[in-house]
């Protein structure tokens, strides 16, 4: 039985009747639907309200353009039970709007060297300015570990390789939640980032030993939960190590399934160990890490039946609806899982007032709250966590400070993610935004990259006659379907690369990956920024030119795991 007035819950007797009385009341059709939080990219009202019409539990929904918060009202107003509308608040409240304030990446706010005031602030934009557009929901703090540099995925959307900086982040971020009325879906568990795969292309491993995840992960976990965690964010994240410990007589199919088809890791490993009674939450079942596990005509119950409760977006909600009621019918969803699942979830909206809300009418706030959008406290905390967390990770050749006396003529090559895709993040055009800030600073700045094969400087004497300074600068985020973030140069060695690196001074920024050292070993002078917005090339550009002081700290190893390159 489901205890109610525990953590996280705390329910009065009153709100406990609620959840009874409303599951009660609930048709089969209606309870299934409520497993289910689906997701919708653009798409006009009617797609919406057809979504909604079929009682799903939640919602996340990220208009391409327009009224979020107006649709948010529309969709609350015709939900029968309060919807959960999420959004992944990772990075500040342009998790929700395009026009909320760019904080920036997760490992940003921790090169700040400043954990507590960090996380809180990360977490008090992103949830207050989502909480204005009518988020109820974070699918947030990211509490992976990176512990791997060459995994493609968690890198920036961590807090970095430290467990006990991730863990006082994580709790610094929910704190803030908490006040602005939120509830947090720590993810992913059992932990991302120890190997080079990303859930999105194929189940992953989290392969550390039962000892080593408690004192990793599950530390994180554990105080997570301990201060009153909501809902927890499962992955498509196999643990083997803890899965045979549980049961000894696992296969090997069964110790390398995603947790979120994993019985023994959920009831033994969240529930049993680490003693969570709240609400957990799948992660995107469309990624290939849980599409390639099972056959989803299977996979859909048997997640709920493993001991999930609610699950996340779909490939077609028609027919995963159809899976979810075959397999209830068929018995794989046995009657007392669908009412314990539904018990959390409804337990959860009762925790957080929706019901209340909804009779008051306050479900979602007044127009006057998207004031909060990008307003001036949110934005000088951006600008001061840019400032303070842009780091120099070397500078072997005393190059720094430039000066346009010294350094007049800079020849610039940009590299850059391609635009478009799935979670892409790549940010507004590289080679314009730097030219423009340079040559603000008073230097002459050539773009090699708008230089023709022909007009390309092939000779040792053209490059020290025509430069002072060879300036490459990158931004390559981490995205899902992008396997390896390492620099690649176009055109090849006929191409624009720092191949004149020992006739002239050369320096490389990263506006995203913090791990280009790997592929810069003949570039002396390297600055990681870690995000690429409005606030972080300003406070770069300041203080590559001596005007501003160096004060980030790296929250992973820049040098992945090579000494020599520090030193070099």
């Amino acid at each position: 039985m489901i205890d109610l007035k525990a953590k996280p819950f705390y329910l009065s007797d009153e709100e406990i009747a609620w959840v009874r009385d409303t599951i009660a009341a609930m048709t089969i059709e209606e309870k299934i639907a409520q497993l289910f939080l689906p997701v919708a990219f653009g798409g006009g009202p009617d797609a919406l309200d057809e979504i909604i019409k079929k009682g799903v539990g939640g919602m996340m929904y990220r208009p391409s353009a327009g009224d979020l918060q107006g649709s948010v009202r529309k969709m609350q107003s015709m939900a029968k039970i309060p919807l959960f509308i999420a959004a992944n608040l990772e990075a500040g409240g342009i998790g929700a709007a395009a026009s909320g304030t760019d904080f920036g990446k997760p490992l940003q706010a921790a090169a700040c060297n400043d954990p507590a005031t960090m996380g809180y602030r990360l977490g008090k934009v992103s949830c207050a300015e989502g909480g204005a557009c009518g988020i109820n929901y974070s699918f947030a703090p990211i509490v992976d570990i990176d512990m791997n540099w060459r995994n493609p995925i968690t890198n920036l959307r961590t807090f970095g390789s430290d467990p006990d900086t991730v863990l006082t982040m994580g709790l610094s971020y929910m704190k803030a939640a908490k006040e602005e009325g939120l509830i947090v879906s720590p993810k992913h568990f059992p932990g991302d980032g120890v190997d080079e795969c990303d859930q999105h292309l194929i189940t992953t491993v989290n392969s550390l030993s039962p000892e080593d995840w408690m004192a990793t992960y599950g530390k994180i976990y554990k105080g997570m939960i301990e201060a009153g965690a909501e809902t927890i964010m499962v992955g498509q994240i196999a643990q083997p190590a803890w899965t045979k410990k549980l049961n000894p007589e696992a296969t090997e199919a069964e110790m390398y399934m995603p947790c979120t088809l994993n019985p023994t890791l959920i009831n033994g490993l969240i529930r049993g160990e680490l003693g969570f009674n709240g609400m957990l939450i799948t992660d995107a079942t469309p990624m290939l890490g849980f599409t390639t596990a099972m056959e989803r005509r299977k996979a859909v119950p048997y997640a709920i039946a493993s001991g999930m409760d609610m699950f996340l977006f779909n490939k077609s909600l028609d027919e995963d609806l159809g899976y979810m009621m075959d397999g209830y019918k068929s018995g794989v969803i046995s009657e007392q899982r669908l009412e314990d699942a539904l018990t959390r979830i409804l337990g959860t909206k009762a925790a957080m007032g929706l019901h209340k809300k909804a009779a008051e009418g306050r479900l979602v706030p007044a127009a006057e709250k998207l004031e909060y959008l990008r307003c001036e406290e949110h934005v000088a905390w951006a600008k001061d966590c840019a400032d303070r967390s842009a780091t120099l990770v070397k500078d072997t050749q005393h190059l720094l400070p430039i000066t346009p006396e010294k350094y007049h003529r800079i020849a610039l090559t940009c590299g850059e993610a391609a635009k478009g895709g799935f979670m892409d993040d790549s940010g507004p055009s590289l080679s314009e935004t730097i030219k423009k800030a340079l040559e603000a600073e008073g230097f002459e700045v050539i773009n090699m990259e708008s230089l023709g094969f022909g007009d390309m400087p092939s000779k040792v004497s053209d490059i020290k006659d025509q430069y002072d300074l060879a300036m490459f600068v990158f931004n390559y985020p981490s995205a899902s379907n992008n396997t390896s973030i390492r620099i690649e140069w176009k055109g090849g060695m006929m191409g624009a690369t720092p191949w004149f690196s020992a006739e002239i001074p050369t320096m490389a920024i990263s506006f995203a990956n913090p791990y280009h050292m790997l592929d810069l070993r003949m570039i002396k002078t390297m600055v990681n920024a870690y995000t690429l917005n409005e606030y972080t090339v300003p406070a770069v550009i300041s203080k590559i030119t001596g005007k501003s002081a160096f004060k980030g700290v790296s929250p992973v190893n820049p040098f992945c795991d090579r000494p020599y390159l520090e030193t070099i």
